[in-house]
């Protein structure tokens, strides 16, 4: 890919979808959705913080993918009971939604504590009832995606357990999890070179597993956060195929540039239409949930470039 390449995304005009006056209950803002299909239509999971600084998980749904209605109630808080509640004491954040061909709907999420962040995993089958399954992870260790079938018999996840790298992890049964390998990290000097987490679950193409993952630059004026991509193997995703050159989507808008942590983009949900049209729901400067769009094929060729660099360091 040549990096002067116009971006594949084109932002919805009527962005942003959701700011923290669309939430029916008293909030400090809105953003980082998980997203997937259910009932034919398209369910976004906010990440909601309240006035104290806690952050909690509810629902929004739409027909249009646009278009959103929240619930008047959060759909997961933080634990009272044991395990969870002393390790999500501070909050659960930044969900991510894996569906599973039998109709189980996984939820990776962090959960925030004196202890640092760490991942918890719950599923649904419906979105009225939601279970969590365990912790899977010591700190400290964040931006959690689930694959959305095994791999060679086994589970496999994404995480960043080093606060830099993306790892990828396998399970027999979604709670002890092991074989981890390192499998992407900054690239010195680029746009990714401080550390980089995934963005949204893989998604599944003929081409091999499409990985979008936010990258980190340090600048004087603060840390920026943008979009990337990579391209696994279907038999092993431990082998990178490819990766975008350049960002595939970074801040430009007022809504992406100014809020509580300005200069971010942070997607967390992606879902991909009949018609090859991927939806990116992503949160912008820590304030508000946007959407942009891509065309699955374009989005794959962004990230077939042979990179000379080593993808692990």
């Amino acid at each position: 890919m040549n990096y002067f390449k116009i971006s594949p995304f084109k932002r919805y005009p009527g962005n942003p979808i959701l700011k923290k006056g669309n939430i029916p209950y008293p909030v400090n803002t809105v953003f980082n959705a998980g997203a997937c299909k259910y009932n034919n239509m398209i369910y976004l999971l906010l990440r909601v913080e309240d006035k104290r600084g806690i952050s909690h998980l509810t629902l929004a749904r739409s027909k249009n993918g646009f278009d959103f209605k929240v619930d008047s109630h959060p759909f997961m808080t933080p634990a009272n009971y044991e395990p969870y509640k002393t390790y999500e004491k501070f909050g659960i954040e930044d969900p991510r939604i894996t569906h599973f061909e039998d109709g189980t709907y996984y939820i990776l999420y962090t959960a925030n504590s004196y202890y640092r962040p760490r991942i918890g995993i719950a599923r649904t089958y419906d979105f009225e009832k939601v279970e969590r399954i365990s912790l899977i992870s010591e700190p400290i260790n964040k931006n959690a995606a689930l694959f959305s079938e095994k791999i060679k018999g086994k589970f496999a996840r994404l995480d960043r357990p080093d606060d830099e790298s993306i790892w990828i992890s396998y399970s027999p049964d979604l709670i002890y999890w092991g074989n981890s390998k390192v499998l992407l990290s900054p690239r010195m000097g680029r746009w990714d070179c401080l550390k980089i987490g995934a963005a949204a679950p893989p998604i599944k193409t003929e081409k091999g597993w499409l990985m979008l993952y936010h990258g980190v630059r340090p600048t004087a004026a603060g840390r920026l956060y943008r979009l990337g991509g990579a391209l696994l193997d279907l038999e092993d995703p431990e082998k990178v195929i490819g990766i975008s050159d350049g960002f595939l989507l970074g801040p430009e808008e007022p809504y992406e540039r100014v809020g509580d942590i300005g200069n971010v983009i942070f997607p967390c949900g992606i879902v991909v239409e009949n018609n090859g049209e991927l939806k990116l729901y992503y949160g912008a400067a820590d304030s508000c949930i946007a959407v942009a769009t891509a065309n699955l094929p374009d989005l794959i060729d962004c990230c077939l470039f042979k990179s000379k660099e080593e993808f692990r360091r």
